[in-house]
């Protein structure tokens, strides 16, 4: 097997099964682990992985991107810490965008159920988790649903969030990067997400600690544009004072 068959094994691999060790893949290829080590290099040099103590995990990109149900079953401890704490940013809001993806669904079912609020969302689980609220008036926006996040886009989602002014946009990606800013991997999910924050007066990004680093295809925001960054505390402390540098106040949970 060359090189590059490799790999692609490895890529393929990883995509599967959410990440990959270096013990487990140089016995499954019949390498040497410094070889594993090297192709793990190689392909996060392309972009294609992040490498971790012993293994790695995949970027997500054009040609890959993991479903709603798979982003439910990874990092789901971290994931609730960061959703808490970012629905007590909610200071004096009254109206509140909440993106797609499972921390924003989350956030939404963290918001306070006891005072009035209106909720505009792309996502059907986050209306559904909202909706039976007395207190919370949900508008679920427009268009075509994504069948691996549940959320709508397209000119019609576009087009409704272009009338409204909002006080608060959660906002998810699935890469941020000091570089690159915030990106995802889907021209028409980009749209929706750069149309939120700019119809927003605060935008608070809310993600895990694998999202730092990583670089997706579509660029849809500076760093600069937010007011907080909220993650956990397995970002280092040097790392999250470099993007507070950029503007946004960066909460570790």
């Amino acid at each position: 097997m060359s090189a590059e068959e490799r790999q692609r094994e490895i890529v393929k691999a990883a995509r599967r099964t959410g990440a990959v060790g270096v013990n487990a893949l140089a016995a499954e290829l019949g390498v040497a682990k410094e070889t594993v080590r090297r192709d793990l290099r190689a392909l996060e040099d392309h972009g294609l992985v992040r490498r971790t103590h012993g293994g790695a995990y995949p970027v997500e990109s054009a040609g890959f991107e993991t479903t709603l149900a798979f982003r439910a079953t990874s990092h789901v401890p971290e994931k609730r810490r960061i959703a808490t704490a970012a629905a007590e940013l909610l200071g004096d809001a009254e109206t509140v965008f909440v993106d797609e993806g499972f921390t924003p669904q989350l956030i939404a079912e963290s918001l306070p159920r006891d005072r009035p609020l209106t909720v505009v969302t792309a996502s059907l689980p986050a209306a559904g988790a909202l909706a039976e609220s007395e207190n919370i008036s949900v508008l679920l926006l427009g268009g075509r649903v994504r069948h691996g996040t549940l959320a709508t886009v397209d000119h019609w989602t576009t087009k409704m969030l272009a009338g409204f002014v909002i006080d608060l946009a959660y906002i998810g990606a699935n890469g941020i990067s000091r570089e690159h800013g915030l990106t995802t991997p889907d021209p028409a999910v980009s749209e929706v997400k750069s149309q939120a924050i700019r119809a927003a007066r605060r935008t608070v990004f809310a993600g895990v600690h694998t999202k730092f680093g990583a670089v997706s295809f579509c660029r849809f925001a500076e760093i600069s544009v937010l007011e907080a960054i909220v993650t956990s505390t397995f970002l280092p402390t040097a790392e999250a004072h470099r993007y507070s540098l950029q503007g946004p106040q960066v909460i570790r949970v």
